[in-house]
């Protein structure tokens, strides 16, 4: 026992500065954020951040060892070799009792004990009261085994990856040292080759999780989603009377073409007679490039009588193709389906994977869409033409707004517009945030009065700031805890607006934890980890914006002509669509 616990005190000895940045870093990504994690992805985020710091500290060991070096030096003033400092031999090192390295290891693992329980019930009291801002329960014991497991596998699946490394460092300075190599010429082998190695390993991943990403993707986009088929309404793309093939839409496509309320379906919900809605869309396949993708849509609009209808929607999809079916099922149900609703898809990845190395992609596809219809509206004569409409979530947000000028130009050409969930460089979204009304917050800005531009988080929201709104309108719904609309890379430096205080004194939306504090770099981070788990919460929270999307349209859209008791029954019915899990798209 003595001896195993005298190289235990040797193991802290020598890794103490790893084990302390392991555990800061692994406490750090426990630190609150914006939304709750689930369990298992906590448990992953808390080891890949202690296994950084962990070999962290070897690079830190290694820049004292070359700093005490250049401060010391090898040699006296004279040339002469320096003795080394006291109590530094092997004389001494063999002086040092097993007691009282058994004493040391037992008061170190002691203190790191205490430390993990101590904090441990402090990470559970933020995640609880997270959970609870964002109406989720509580985690429970199976959450917290769940969290310890997925943590230590990683930490297991990390640990071997790094003794993978290490032993080919080793080898890589063995070789040169047989060949004759001096000591110095070993150590530059085994560190180039570690490099190389840590490079192979992220650029094998970044490369090859891209590869399977765009591989699963390809292959989801010729799938068909479940409960969707072919429709055999008129008006809809895909259909007996479309000129654009069922299979060529794309997943998201036909889930768009086959899927929403039909004119029944808003009859029994309104108790008014309704109309067949109009759905066209036009796959990546269809149309050899972007302009020629929108001449297909609006050709196809032209067969449906689209530009007849009382109201012309065009929606910008996410990275995938997908249209988040509450929003567009919203707006059918509110004009008795006397809607056309037209898009087109301009890609087969995730919106991460489009926003990262295509940035531009979705404006212009966007740009295409409303140039074409807005071109053959135009033509028609004013009293004939439909309410031209526009509409996006997150990166359709970030495409169809940038389609326009600046607000003037969309308001000037739009009879409203709604945006959901937008990007932090989305325009003139950034714009209006900047310039808002002083005393709003920014969470849930104010712009000249609301008098062309309003914010909304749940229901209520537009109609409560009161005042004049005038139309055009252009609406944006917007959530204090949606990372995606907060992901900005300044917040990497600087503290952003939207923590500048507690939530009671309006410095924070009032569902953000009083616990969360801007930390360099780490909130960002934060921030990236919060994207991937941003639907994964209730409406009215992070990146979820199901229950607003009625109230969003009627009042970006007024002229419906719904009482509160059908807007109340076209509430429920909204709510309990399926979205198709669009967190990935």
């Amino acid at each position: 026992m003595v001896r195993f616990s005298a190289r235990g005190a040797e193991f802290l000895r020598a890794h103490l500065i790893n084990l302390i940045l392991a555990l800061a870093l692994a406490s750090l990504a426990l630190t609150p954020s914006l939304v709750p994690r689930p369990t298992v992805f906590q448990g992953v985020m808390a080891g890949l951040w202690f296994m950084i710091g962990f070999q962290l500290g070897f690079a830190v060991r290694a820049a004292a060892r070359i700093l005490a070096r250049r401060l010391h030096g090898g040699r006296s003033a004279s040339g002469a070799a320096t003795d080394p400092p006291a109590g530094s031999g092997p004389g001494a090192q063999r002086s040092r009792s097993p007691l009282r390295a058994a004493g040391l290891a037992a008061a170190i693992g002691v203190g790191l004990l205490v430390y993990v329980l101590g904090y441990g019930a402090l990470v559970v009291s933020w995640q609880n009261e997270v959970r609870a801002l964002v109406e989720m329960e509580p985690v429970d014991g199976a959450g917290h085994l769940a969290f310890l497991i997925s943590m230590f596998t990683t930490l297991l699946l990390l640990f071997g990856i790094a003794r993978g490394i290490r032993a080919l460092r080793q080898a890589a300075g063995a070789q040169v040292a047989r060949r004759g190599g001096s000591l110095r010429q070993a150590r530059w082998a085994s560190q180039a080759t570690g490099l190389v190695a840590v490079l192979a390993l992220v650029l094998g991943v970044l490369g090859g999780g891209l590869g399977v990403v765009a591989e699963v993707y390809q292959d989801r986009d010729a799938a068909t989603p479940e409960g969707i088929t072919a429709p055999v309404l008129p008006g809809r793309s895909g259909g007996p009377d479309s000129a654009l093939a069922w299979d060529g839409l794309g997943r998201q496509g036909r889930a768009f073409a086959g899927g929403g309320p039909s004119a029944a379906q808003i009859s029994a919900v309104t108790g008014t007679a309704a109309q067949e809605p109009v759905r066209v869309y036009a796959g990546l396949s269809q149309g050899a490039d972007l302009q020629a993708r929108a001449e297909l849509v609006v050709a196809e609009l032209e067969r449906h009588g689209g530009f007849d209808r009382e109201v012309l929607l065009l929606a910008t999809p996410t990275g995938s193709g997908w249209l988040e079916p509450q929003a567009i099922a919203s707006l059918e149900y509110l004009y008795a389906g006397d809607v056309a609703s037209a898009s087109m898809q301009y890609s087969t990845q995730p919106s991460w994977v489009s926003f990262l190395f295509d940035p531009e992609l979705p404006e212009d596809s966007s740009r295409a869409l409303f140039e074409a219809a807005h071109e053959r509206w135009r033509e028609l004569p004013e009293a004939e033409r439909p309410k031209l409409v526009v509409y996006g979530l997150s990166l359709g947000a970030l495409g169809m707004s940038g389609s326009f000028e600046d607000l003037d130009d969309l308001l000037a050409r739009t009879d409203a517009a709604l945006f959901t969930g937008p990007p932090s460089n989305s325009e003139p979204w950034a714009t209006l945030q900047a310039n808002r009304d002083p005393g709003s917050p920014v969470w849930q800005p104010v712009y000249r009065e609301g008098e062309q531009v309003r914010w909304q988080s749940k229901p209520g929201d537009f109609a409560a700031l009161g005042g004049v709104w005038q139309q055009p309108r252009l609406g944006y719904l917007q959530h204090a805890t949606d990372p995606i609309t907060w992901l900005d890379p300044a917040v990497i430096l600087r503290s952003p607006e939207w923590l500048q205080g507690p939530s009671a004194a309006g410095g924070r939306g009032p569902d953000v934890s009083d616990s969360m504090r801007w930390i360099p770099g780490v909130t960002f981070a934060h921030l990236v980890a919060d994207m991937l788990v941003s639907e994964a919460v209730p409406p009215s929270h992070g990146h979820n914006f199901g229950d607003v999307a009625v109230d969003g349209w009627a009042q970006v859209l007024p002229g419906h002509g719904r009482s509160q008791a059908q807007l109340d029954a076209v509430q429920t019915v909204v709510e309990q669509i399926d979205t198709q899990n669009p967190s990935w798209e």
